[in-house]
């Protein structure tokens, strides 16, 4: 069953707030649906374009689950559900998941068989559609490099992914990219979970290293990031939080004018 959401207070967007064992048990239930569903995760920069970008808002606003994953998004809805966390002895951070946190758990996922991994370079791909093998020990996982994305290789990703038929695909083309291509594409997609995992490919293959996870709890994993890939990520921190203030301001004044957009 999946939690109804809820309001995340100044970023103006909803989530699905979950621990790991309650996404696990959602996604089974969707795949036993067999119907087609995604995952997605909210942090600032997903928030951004949500304020920004009128298809990503579609997809956020059309999503079986969105995740808390930047540490601001669940501190936000933390204070807000502070009395119900400390009534069931529950810290914010529980409910703090990416992508990271439960891919290396999908074989806890009953009947799972079948996944597919679009994505990242040939190298990250091949290495991840191996360690997800080991997994789901007995899947059949397969894949698609995601580099130099265009019309021409999305066509055939999408004829691809007819022909393999997965049930779970995790799809890291990064943002907005993967939320544009499930924008145009779902719907002549074949029934799956489609999972939205960014750069998580490569974490997965083991070519991109993950941050301690005590700085994820410190709400610190930025830095992390900063330090290890500063042209890829000096712009979110630095710029993107002050662009995303002002979309919130213009938002809390021109209620009529944007919200509807």
């Amino acid at each position: 069953m999946i939690p109804v959401r809820q309001r995340v207070p100044v970023l103006d967007v909803d989530a699905t707030p979950m621990r790991v064992q309650e996404l696990l048990d959602a996604m089974a239930g969707l795949l036993e649906a067999g119907t087609t569903s995604t995952v997605l995760g909210h942090n600032l920069h997903s928030v951004t374009l949500v304020h920004s970008h009128p298809d990503v808002r579609a997809v956020y606003e059309d999503s079986s689950i969105v995740l808390l994953d930047g540490a601001p998004v669940a501190m936000l809805w933390g204070l807000a559900h502070k009395r119900q966390l400390e009534a069931a002895g529950r810290g914010t951070m529980a409910y703090r998941l990416g992508s990271m946190d439960w891919i290396p758990e999908l074989g806890k996922i009953p009947g799972l068989q079948r996944i597919a991994v679009i994505g990242a370079g040939r190298e990250a791909n091949t290495k991840a559609i191996a360690r997800l093998r080991s997994i789901v020990p007995g899947a059949t996982v397969d894949g698609m490099p995601g580099e130099e994305w265009d019309e021409a290789l999305e066509g055939a990703v999408v004829q691809w992914l007819a022909a393999f038929r997965p049930q779970i695909v995790l799809l890291g083309l990064g943002m907005p990219l993967q939320e544009t291509v499930l924008h145009r594409r779902l719907g002549e997609l074949p029934a799956a979970l489609y999972c939205a995992v960014g750069g998580a490919i490569e974490q997965v293959a083991g070519i991109q290293k993950l941050a301690p996870r005590w700085l994820g709890r410190l709400g610190l994993e930025w830095a992390w990031r900063l330090v290890l890939h500063p042209g890829r990520v000096a712009y979110r921190v630095f710029v993107e939080p002050w662009k995303l203030a002002g979309l919130l301001l213009r938002r809390r004044f021109q209620p009529s004018k944007t919200k509807g957009n």
